[in-house]
């Protein structure tokens, strides 16, 4: 379920960003692997070794750069910098592929003073050709006097990982830990290749809080499934999706454990920022118009629930008529039954936003003309009650639109 923040112990932050936490600074450039003068190169520096965390891909073609960020993060829990480029994903790209990665993280690693296994490498954009490092070089050479503590930064980088996102992705919220300010942010992109198991993005979570990096990793893992786990644009996972998460711990609290008071306020506040970008992402599906969000309710567990939930949301059938304003019912429940959970086909209630159009797995009458105008609007909620249990779960994605096949139709062109 989605996360109200007028019952939480954080609050968000209006103004704030990745840079906002203490000890963060940020920045990008263009070097020219994208067409445009768009920013194509950007990096998250932190003045500390933070500890770190990491969620991957599930696809099995994993780009070079998750091994380089994987490596990385294990070596010791911490890292320093994330380096990010768009405009060309280097995956597939074989043994070069894994040395300019290599070669990204070492002289980015050399720009700013620090050891090589404290910086991780993130890619985005065309999947099989090899990266211009003539480029790449001189971007990374130029990137550490872009580097910025404030909002410039902080947007500059968020550029620079756009690729067909038609605008940046960004959130902060504070809490109290130990009578002491503690900030998290995160910034993201996607919006196409977008589908549960572990979405497809690219992700980053900024923190001054004071944790060990198995700590981070259990909640980032937590809030990743609760959120980007459950958002779908087109049915594709790619092969570069990562989402890492960096602690400064400059904020003097006692570290957080799961015996920490403040635990489960932390986490929620994670949570909360890996909600927002995931949403995020999922209203700018490619040649999106409007958010969908799946609510299941009285499933036998939210294991079940999220799976139901997840392929209503990633129905074509219904996103396409989510798209036209149409309310056909009858491919929500289509989805249900084919989601393979235990479902009571006597029982299942459906809603589309406050409007009952199956009751008890029987049809009700409602005003069409409400619904479609209730269907023209920029989110639309499905609710579906099965009545057979307890678990619950919330899934997002959008609408199917003719944009989305014609920019995919020249995504390369």
């Amino acid at each position: 379920m989605g996360q109200d923040t007028a019952s939480t112990p954080f609050k968000v932050v209006t103004n704030g960003s990745i840079t906002t936490p203490k000890g963060f600074r940020a920045g990008g450039l263009h070097c020219g692997l994208k067409k445009t003068t768009r920013f194509d190169l950007g990096a998250i520096v932190c003045e500390v070794p933070a500890t770190a965390a990491g969620v991957y891909t599930t696809n099995v073609f994993q780009a070079a750069p998750l091994q380089v960020t994987r490596e990385s993060i294990a070596a010791e829990g911490l890292l320093q910098a994330v380096l990010v480029n768009s405009g060309n994903a280097n995956a597939c790209t074989g043994q070069q592929g894994e040395a300019d990665a290599y070669e990204m993280r070492a002289r980015f690693a050399e720009a700013i003073g620090v050891p090589a296994a404290h910086v991780a490498v993130a890619s985005t954009g065309v999947i099989g050709e090899n990266l211009k490092m003539d480029k790449v070089r001189v971007g990374i050479d130029g990137l550490p006097s872009q580097l910025d503590g404030g909002q410039p930064g902080a947007d500059g980088f968020c550029q620079a990982i756009l690729t067909t996102d038609l605008v940046q992705k960004m959130v902060c919220v504070e809490l109290e830990l130990d009578g002491k300010i503690v900030t998290v942010a995160g910034a993201a992109k996607g919006s196409g290749m977008i589908h549960p198991n572990m979405a497809t993005m690219l992700g980053f979570v900024t923190t001054d809080a004071k944790i060990g990096s198995e700590a981070l990793q259990a909640l980032l893992r937590q809030a990743t499934n609760y959120t980007f786990n459950m958002i779908t644009v087109d049915g594709d996972t790619s092969t570069n999706d990562m989402l890492v998460a960096m602690a400064s711990g400059l904020v003097d609290h006692a570290e957080l454990t799961p015996a920490h008071d403040g635990w489960a306020a932390f986490a929620a506040a994670l949570r909360y920022v890996c909600e927002v970008l995931a949403k995020a992402i999922a209203r700018d599906g490619e040649g999106a118009t409007k958010l969908v969000e799946v609510q299941v309710h009285g499933a036998v567990s939210d294991d079940s629930a999220a799976a139901i939930a997840k392929t209503v949301i990633g129905s074509s059938l219904v996103k396409s008529a989510v798209f036209g304003a149409d309310a056909n019912w009858g491919r929500i429940i289509a989805a249900v039954g084919r989601a393979g959970q235990p479902v009571n086909p006597a029982t299942v209630d459906i809603r589309l936003g406050d409007i009952v159009t199956l009751q008890q797995s029987r049809p009700v009458a409602f005003d069409e003309e409400v619904a479609l105008e209730y269907l023209k609007g920029d989110t639309v909620v499905i609710v579906v009650d099965l009545h057979n249990g307890e678990g619950s779960a919330t899934a997002w994605g959008c609408d199917l639109t003719y944009d989305y096949v014609r920019i995919n139709a020249a995504y390369r062109t």
